[in-house]
């Protein structure tokens, strides 16, 4: 129960739970909310980022790689993990259909941090070709079907569909520049994309690494892009629920009896 008093000198005291919380107490709690948000939110944040680069990794890094029909597939597919768990968190323990749209701007915030220090500033590679993809309008339609529904299984059907095939759509704007073809001294041609990773070398074993096959989404409107992001959409509906499950049993609180306590006659 809480209640709370007016003091002889004017100030006003909360008693919770039969303790007293002065203003100082309450500010007190209030700064340590604020440092385990903070905690919570940069743990998201890296942990997101660290998942994105072990799966996914130079098919995101590199705008050349970008025409590979793995893009289309394996990003999303890898990519809804996070927030199907954090989804069940913020929307069974505290009711807020927010948080794939969370999870999406952090992983943006650190993939732009990331490019931006590591591989423009440190490596010297220009921004046109370390450029990022984005999730968060997946990730918006996600946390809005969740919400509309109230289910898990709805939400992976539908919004799992439509974060898969969205993700080609949202990102073409800023790669279709990067797939018109360029005279390349005067007789080969090349993509845009192909030019730049020629340019700058990456460091690989062997020193250029660059895969030449069959398969591609150079045009960006070919078949293979729609049967990519059709197959990641079917496999994304199972990534979303089995992450979401898994969010559920790890957040379980489970009690051990205290064996000792009875020992020691307490």
């Amino acid at each position: 129960m809480a209640s709370t008093t007016i003091t002889k000198a004017g100030g006003v005291k909360l008693r919770l739970y039969g303790l007293d919380w002065s203003p100082q107490m309450a500010g007190l709690s209030r700064t340590f909310d604020y440092l385990v948000a903070a905690i919570l939110i940069l743990a998201i944040m890296a942990g997101f980022h660290i998942h994105a680069m072990l799966t996914i990794g130079d098919w995101d890094f590199w705008v050349d790689w970008k025409d590979r029909e793995y893009w289309v597939t394996i990003t999303p597919v890898l990519l809804i993990t996070f927030p199907a768990a954090v989804s069940y968190i913020t929307w069974e323990k505290l009711r807020l259909p927010f948080g794939a749209t969370l999870c999406a701007v952090l992983l943006v915030i650190a993939e732009w941090l990331t490019r931006y220090h590591g591989f423009h500033l440190w490596s010297y590679f220009p921004m046109s070709f370390i450029w990022p993809a984005t999730i968060i309008p997946g990730a918006i339609m996600l946390d809005m079907i969740l919400m509309l529904t109230g289910n898990a299984l709805l939400t992976a059907i539908f919004g799992g569909v439509i974060f898969a095939l969205i993700f080609p759509a949202t990102n073409w704007t800023m790669l279709a520049a990067y797939h018109l073809p360029v005279k390349v001294m005067g007789s080969e041609v090349a993509s845009v994309a192909d030019v730049i990773g020629y340019a700058f070398t990456r460091t690989a074993t062997p020193e250029y690494l660059r895969m030449i096959e069959r398969g591609t989404l150079r045009t960006f409107g070919g078949h293979s892009t729609s049967v990519a992001a059709f197959f990641a959409a079917f496999l994304c509906i199972f990534m979303y629920l089995g992450w979401w499950y898994l969010a559920k049993w790890l957040s379980n609180v489970v009690t051990v009896p205290n064996r000792l306590k009875k020992m020691m006659g307490l």
